[in-house]
């Protein structure tokens, strides 16, 4: 997702999935397919490194993920402390949290 009023389309009545460290909202679209944005802050993760770690490593989990999921446009957070899990504590908390939105699809 690109413009601003996408993301704001998710905020205003998003489906949850929270650990810790991330939270990805999720809220349906009409295009048929799973869309990402991602919104790591200074404020939350300090080093710019960092915050293209966590980004790259968040959308590397959506490709490897984006055929199970609903269609839906998700905004990835993060809170402060997700900089210091490392790559594969981070893999597994997102991966956990897609499943999350699969089965709150389902339910819903």
């Amino acid at each position: 997702m690109l413009t601003p009023k996408y993301f704001t389309y998710v905020f205003q009545q998003p489906q949850r999935a929270s650990s810790p460290e991330i939270t990805i909202l999720g809220r349906l679209n009409e295009l048929g397919h799973p869309r990402i944005g991602l919104t790591i802050a200074k404020k939350n993760v300090k080093r710019a490194h960092e915050r293209n770690r966590i980004k790259r490593l968040a959308r590397e989990s959506f490709r490897l993920n984006q055929h199970n999921l609903p269609p839906m446009d998700f905004v990835v957070l993060v809170r402060k402390g997700v900089a210091e899990l490392d790559n594969r504590a981070l893999t597994e908390a997102l991966d956990k949290l897609w499943r999350r939105h699969c089965r709150l699809a389902r339910v819903s």
